[in-house]
């Protein structure tokens, strides 16, 4: 363990320190067992007079400073989450010796985020019914990329809007 520490926001050392706390991270099980690493991590005094931060926590380059998963578990759960989604990845992901909640895996999946927005250049817009004869809409597609762009609803569809306009005729008896 080195006898210093670098300020995040000054970039100036100290090897002062202010306290100890332990830091507590799982990792991918090893033979069939959870593994958790408790990691021992200082706090320091920053004595830079203009910096704003006067105590701070050592950093590890392996692990992001909030983490309380290793990059590689982390990786895991999130490829968890885009193959089977959230109640099925989660009981999956159980059986792996990986305790992870339902809400984690979908949370984990929403924070790494999807590829940059390309604009579209192909275009395609379709009529669509959620029910037939009641709820119709449009459909936009991206047709260089096969994906979905947008589901646009609230238009009457033909059968109905026709029916509203044109008087009902009496039933035969």
């Amino acid at each position: 363990m080195a006898g210093r520490g670098i300020c995040p926001n000054c970039g100036r050392a100290s090897f002062r320190v202010h306290s100890r706390y332990h830091r507590r991270l799982a990792d991918l099980p090893a033979g069939g067992r959870m593994v958790r690493l408790v990691v021992l991590a200082r706090r320091f005094y920053c004595h830079e007079a203009r910096c704003s931060r006067r105590i701070f926590a050592e950093r590890f380059r392996e692990l992001a400073p909030w983490a309380r998963r290793t990059a590689r578990l982390d990786t895991i759960v999130q490829h968890l989450g885009l193959a089977l989604g959230g109640r099925p990845a989660a009981g999956f992901a159980g059986r792996l010796m990986i305790p992870v909640s339902n809400d984690t895996l979908l949370r984990v999946v929403r924070r790494r985020g999807t590829s940059p927005l390309i604009p579209a250049r192909v275009v395609g817009v379709d009529d669509s019914a959620w029910r037939r004869n009641f709820r119709y809409g449009k459909i936009v597609r991206d047709l260089e990329r096969r994906r979905t762009i947008a589901l646009l609803q609230h238009r009457p569809g033909p059968a109905g809007a026709a029916a509203r306009s044109s008087p009902r005729p009496a039933p035969h008896r």
